[in-house]
């Protein structure tokens, strides 16, 4: 059988329930819109808009839970036509047998030639195209949903000893309402990454939220400890919809070339976000000293995040071209219209292997991933430590109560603030850089070795500080140190995993997501007894040689990443990867053994 046959029977099952009642042919002669749509590209065309002979990385935002892509371009170019056929990226050199799925039967008869679906030139549509104030109108509300949800996991941080009070139990069992939402961001992106890729970001944030508005309620009112904790696990799971999704959503507005800056109000905003919840929950707990109303104003806070956020269109460009070759394929008759997605399939195989599988091979596979996503879970930890560590020193030096121990984390939120300022001054280097070359990912760790020194300086200076003849400024202060060098770490470092894996950067992200929750939900669980025993001043130190070791990490991969990446990495998944590597197809070969 020729190549074309091939491909044209094993893609026969996965358009077979688009069959018209009608011929296409017939159709196609009588409605003008689809003799409209007979126009598409030719391969000269595409050439002439740029497109190479071979096949580029998918974009971060792509799909990628089908077979490596025949037309990664499909969702972030515009042609004029808005119509791909297969045949015509065929002839450019791309490996269209690709399309079909895995361990499928042929089909009997012989289906029409797919043409895949595009974005049109100038498409409204197309959210790169929308109005640059409306983008980042978008921007600021999704990265305002992250400090919501943020805020929510340490909002109990702000008065622990109401939840004592309510329950009758001890410290330890109170820090827990905060861990156990922290570990459902670890567990939640399982859920609502494939969500949002088969239904859309809109539809994924409209029903986690709505859930996560609704869970808050059994936590305000459980009788007993047991119901509060699972409540707040489950809050945590269902919030993580914004912490795991809103990265994409904000990518999806913004081309690669210029996406970075609005990127970096997402970096900013995770880490800000919990600082909030001691700060506005320290006056209500000692105000009213009640647990409810401190589950209330996080209800109230996140039920209007909900409802901003369901007014924000779809940004996902895979389920908006999706819909509209569904809408074009009843309006024409012609089941040739798709979306190379539409074409793959999704199984629950191919899921399982994006969610689950491969961010745990990387784990045990990638080194280089492994020490950058540990960096990341450390900063990460150390902010959810500084929750547990301040109401120790600030109340044994100071004697201050819940709302003055809340003003203590403004410096971390000024230290972030300036951290945010510095990313764009690093945005515009790294683009002035790779003006003069191809771009590598160890270009993107600018901003890590700038910050790491100050998130070490900042444990440093708070054992230094922490006594009693010094006056609160002192130890308060290591929070400008911290913020600042917390926010450019993790920046950064976000940006180069994204570089380092980007053929399959949401499972490497998946890898740091799990890793930095784990951490954050870990670290307040020893913070107060350390503090405890070891002493305010060793405990704090204790903590920054730590810190202090991993100022190395950002230094050694700028000068070693690449040699780094290739000798001990299975693979060269990178952006200066060589495109037509032989590794990566045996990365899936070895998935399909696991």
């Amino acid at each position: 059988m020729s190549h074309r046959s091939s491909l044209d029977s094993s893609v026969g099952s996965s358009i077979a329930s688009w069959q018209p009642r009608e011929k296409p042919q017939q159709l196609l002669e009588q409605d003008a819109t689809s003799r409209a749509l007979s126009r598409h590209e030719t391969a000269e065309t595409l050439q002439t808009m740029g497109m190479a002979k071979g096949t580029p990385l998918p974009d971060v935002v792509a799909p990628t839970y089908a077979a490596d892509p025949v037309f990664p371009e499909e969702y972030t170019m515009e042609t004029p036509s808005g119509v791909v056929p297969l045949a015509q990226l065929e002839s450019l050199g791309r490996t269209v047998t690709s399309v079909s799925k895995k361990g499928e039967k042929p089909h009997p008869s012989e289906p029409e030639e797919l043409h895949f679906v595009t974005f049109v030139t100038g498409d409204p549509e197309n959210p790169h195209n929308w109005p640059v104030w409306i983008r980042w109108v978008y921007t600021i509300v999704l990265s305002t949903l992250v400090v919501c949800v943020a805020y929510g996991s340490a909002c109990i941080s702000g008065g622990l000893s109401t939840v004592s009070d309510k329950y009758h139990v001890g410290n330890e069992v109170a820090i827990l309402s905060v861990s156990l939402m922290v570990l459902g961001f670890a567990f939640g992106p399982l859920i609502w990454s494939p969500f949002s890729d088969l239904y859309g970001r809109r539809a994924a944030y409209f029903v986690s939220l709505g859930l996560y508005v609704i869970f808050n309620i059994p936590c305000a009112l459980s009788p007993n400890i047991s119901g509060h904790m699972v409540c707040r696990f489950l809050c945590g799971v269902f919030a993580s919809s914004g912490l795991c999704l809103v990265g994409g959503s904000i990518a999806d507005m913004f081309p690669a070339e210029t996406r970075g800056k609005a990127i970096a109000f997402f970096a900013f905003a995770p880490y800000c976000g919990p600082v909030f919840g001691p700060l506005v929950n320290g006056f209500v707990s000692v105000c009213t000293g009640r647990m409810d109303y401190i589950i209330w104003f996080n209800m109230a806070f996140a039920g209007v995040m909900w409802l901003v956020a369901a007014l924000i269109p779809e940004t996902y460009a895979p389920v908006i071209l999706s819909k509209r070759a569904k809408k074009l394929r009843k309006e024409t008759g012609d089941p040739r219209l798709v979306t190379e997605t539409e074409a793959q399939g999704v199984s629950f195989k191919d899921m399982v292997r994006t969610c689950l599988v491969r961010p745990l091979y990387f784990s045990v596979t990638e080194p280089v991933l492994v020490l950058t996503c540990g960096y990341v879970c450390l900063i990460y930890s150390l902010l959810y430590a500084f929750f547990f560590a301040y109401p120790v020193i600030f109340n044994e030096l100071y004697g201050y109560k819940d709302n003055l121990i809340g003003l203590m984390f403004i410096p971390i939120l000024i230290g972030a603030c300036i951290a945010l300022l510095t990313t764009f001054w690093c945005e515009h280097e790294y683009l002035k850089l790779i003006k003069k070359k191809r771009p590598a990912p160890e270009d993107r760790l600018l901003g890590a070795m700038i910050g790491a020194p100050f998130a070490a300086i900042a444990l440093w200076m708070l054992g230094a500080t922490s006594y009693k003849h010094l006056i609160w400024v002192a130890p308060a202060s290591s929070g400008l140190a911290f913020g600042y060098g917390m926010v450019l770490i993790y920046y950064s470092l976000n940006n180069y995993i994204i570089d380092c894996y980007a053929k399959y950067a949401s499972s490497a992200l998946a890898t740091k997501v799990f890793l930095r929750s784990a951490g954050g939900a870990a670290f307040p669980l020893f913070t107060t007894q350390m503090y405890h025993n070891l002493g305010l001043q060793w405990a704090s130190w204790l903590l920054a040689f730590i810190a202090t070791g991993m100022i190395i990490i950002p230094f050694a991969f700028k000068r070693w990443g690449k040699m780094l990446r290739a000798r001990l990495g299975r693979a060269d998944y990178s952006i200066d990867a060589e495109p037509d590597t032989k590794e990566i197809p045996e990365l899936e070969d070895e998935m399909d053994n696991v």
